[in-house]
């Protein structure tokens, strides 16, 4: 999967969202995303990441074989 696509997903389910995509191994499956969107505000980051998942469920496991998820808030 394409980072580009990656993101794009990402933003369609994030929209206010800041991202950034790091591609861990070069091989365009296993990558790094760091969301901060007020859409996580409040929630425990289990759940943050739970929302990131269910974003990305027809992808994962498949296309996108790896995916290391930061996720936070905006700081104030």
């Amino acid at each position: 999967m394409p980072a580009a696509d990656l993101e794009s997903r990402l933003r369609a389910a994030f929209p206010d969202a800041e991202i950034v995509i790091t591609d861990l191994a070069g091989d365009g499956d296993h990558y790094k995303a760091k969301i901060v969107s007020e859409v996580f505000r409040g929630l425990p980051r289990v759940r943050q990441h739970q929302l990131v998942n269910k974003a990305l469920a027809d992808v994962l496991g498949g296309v996108l074989h790896a995916l290391a998820l930061e996720t936070a808030a905006p700081a104030d």
